[in-house]
This record gives structure tokens, C-alpha cells and sequence, in this order.
């Protein structure tokens, strides 16, 4: 589909559909996931974009219930590998096997791993050594895996949402530059409020469970709904906009704040800046609108950058964070 396909009528039916599809989504999958608004608004946003999303969260908060009650509700084929010390690049991949025809000749057979799929979950991502760490990326970056020398395409939509546990915590291996670049958005998935703890231990012990989700969707309705968000127009404002909060992150940028001079080790690359434009035209559209704003653009800087900023020894020596960076430089951007 490209974009002479879309007339203005159909362009305007299309985001009436966006809105009302994203909006059941969001109820479907807040029947089972309570209290967790913004990172489904973020995980939608991802997928709407064709992106993959790493989310980092102690044990314990749902990061597995939330994915797969997403890939339930969007009507997707779900897969799910444990990351594990003593997992193999081909458990992830597939592998080829010999096997014996009716005439007893022997062949090679290919086996698909669970990267074919549309929506995979690979939980605790830091748990397995970079060597299988990086078997994740040609998939990520290519929509396809090779296993001895034979390409192997991997259907469209595919989302990865990788979890990953602090690094505070022991048995962890940080992820490589390369690898975390490719994520759109790096989310923090935190303990619930009280409130909502007690939500889910009422929805949870209770005699009648929720009922399970409906999908909203399909993998079709979702391509159109990419090609969609492409198409959204940017103005050039809001354009040099993102690319200019991109670049103050970079400490020997002119626009750089004194916090990131300060602080800073590296900032983001040109990725960043297609990434939160992208990121800004789903969220226009989720919003029932067909431009971006500078809001869009600064409701997304951290779960965009917050993985592609490297802190030096005197931020972590004052104890401080990415996200504090983060937020003082869309302050005074804002301010501006």
C-alpha cells in the first residue's frame, strides 16, 4: 500500500478507525492490566510505528500478563523466550534438521524458532550472554533471521518487546549500544500505587475472574494503520524541533543544557530523532488528530532517549539520572 492508495475520504475514515481500534485496545487490555495507562499507550504507539520496545521492571509487575494480554486483544500469533544463561542463538532462530523421505533420502528440513512470529516476548533480555543477545538483531532490524547462510523472512507486523531486569541485579549482562539503538522506546515498568495493588489482589482472588480479552484488530488493519502514521504530516517547526532536542543531548552540542555538559558521556543519535518523529505521529493520531505538535514531541523524549544517553562517573558520583537529565532539558526547551 503506498501512498497515492489513500484519498482524503479514505485518510479521514482511516483515522476515525485508528482512534476507535486503539481506544478499545486500551479497554480491553485494562480489564486485566490495572493501573499501567501510559505504557500500553506506549506499546501501541510502538507497534503503530512498526518498532520494538524494551521494558524494565523488577520481577513481579506484570510484564509478561501485559504482553500477552496485548497480543490476545490486537488478534496476533504470540511467542515468548526465556532468556537464560545457557540459551543459544538457534533456540532463538531455528535450526535445520536431516531428515529421511519416503524413499529414504536424506535432506535438510528448516525448523522456525519462536522469532516467527507477530508478537514476541523476550523476557529477561539481560539474563543470556551478548553473543544471543545478538541474535535478536538482524530479526529486529531486518524482519528476517539466516541459519546456516539461508535467509528466512519473517512475517509482517513483528513487535519485540524485550524485558530486562535493573542491572543492580545480580546475573544481568548489559545490553550492547548497537542492540539498545534499536528499540524505539525504553519504558519503566514501576510498582503500582496502593489503590491499584488492591485493584488487582480483589480482580485476582475473587470467585469470578475477569473474562479473557477480545481482539480489536488484525495483522492487516494494523499494516494499514502503519502506513497510516507515515503518512501524517510534520510541520517544518515541529520537525527541527525533535531534531534539535536530539542533538542538545549530545554534551559538546551548542544547545546542550549545563546538566548534560556537565553529566553527560554521549548523547543520541540521528535514529532518536526519525524515532520520536515517528513516535510523535502515532500518538497524534491516537489522539484523534492528523499533525503533530511540540507536545507530542516532548510527552516522548524519555522513553526515546532515555536508553541512548550515557551518563559519566560525576553523575553517577551525585546520584544523578538519565531521567532528571531528561526532564530539565525539556524544561528549558519548553520554557524557551
Amino acid at each position: 500500500m503506498t501512498e497515492s492508495d489513500f484519498n482524503e475520504a479514505d485518510t479521514a475514515e482511516l483515522v476515525g478507525e485508528f482512534r476507535t481500534v486503539t481506544q478499545n485496545l486500551r479497554r480491553e487490555v485494562g480489564r486485566i492490566v490495572v493501573g499501567q495507562d501510559q505504557v500500553v499507550e506506549h506499546l501501541l504507539i510502538t507497534l503503530l510505528v512498526g518498532g520494538h520496545c524494551l521494558v524494565t521492571g523488577m520481577p513481579g509487575t506484570a510484564k509478561t500478563l501485559l504482553v500477552r494480554t496485548l497480543a490476545d486483544a490486537l488478534g496476533l500469533k504470540f511467542d515468548r523466550i526465556q532468556f537464560t544463561p545457557d540459551l543459544m542463538p538457534t533456540d532463538i532462530t531455528g535450526t535445520d534438521i536431516i531428515e529421511d523421505d519416503a524413499n529414504g533420502k536424506r535432506s535438510w528440513r528448516f525448523i522456525p524458532g519462536p522469532i516467527f512470529t507477530n508478537v514476541l516476548l523476550a523476557d529477561e533480555i539481560n539474563r543470556t550472554p551478548p553473543k544471543t543477545q545478538a541474535a535478536l538483531l538482524e530479526a529486529m532490524q531486518e524482519y528476517s533471521a539466516t541459519v546456516r547462510g539461508s535467509r528466512h523472512d519473517i512475517e509482517r507486523p513483528f513487535f519485540v518487546l524485550a524485558t530486562q531486569n535493573p542491572l543492580e541485579l545480580e546475573g544481568t549482562y548489559p545490553l550492547p549500544e548497537a542492540q539498545l539503538d534499536r528499540f524505539l522506546f525504553n519504558v519503566l515498568l514501576d510498582y503500582l500505587p496502593l489503590e491499584d495493588e488492591l485493584t488487582v489482589v480483589r480482580r485476582f482472588t475473587s470467585e469470578h475472574l475477569p473474562e479473557p480479552v477480545k481482539p480489536c484488530t488484525n495483522a492487516q488493519q494494523i499494516l494499514a494503520f502503519q502506513q497510516l502514521t507515515r503518512q501524517v504530516p510534520v510541520s517544518q517547526q515541529v520537525g527541527r524541533y525533535a531534531v534539535e532536542l536530539v542533538r542538545a543531548t549530545r554534551p559538546e552540542d551548542p544547545a546542550a543544557t549545563s546538566a548534560i555538559k556537565q553529566y553527560g558521556k554521549f548523547g543520541a543519535s540521528v535514529r532518536a530523532a526519525l524515532f520520536i518523529t515517528m513516535a510523535a505521529k502515532a500518538r497524534a493520531l491516537m489522539a484523534g488528530r492528523y499533525h503533530v505538535t511540540t507536545d507530542d514531541i516532548d510527552a516522548l523524549a524519555s522513553p526515546v532517549l532515555r536508553h541512548r544517553m550515557m551518563l559519566n562517573y560525576f553523575a553517577e558520583a551525585d546520584g544523578v539520572s538519565v531521567d532528571e537529565v531528561l526532564r530539565d532539558l525539556v524544561d528549558q526547551r519548553a520554557a524557551a
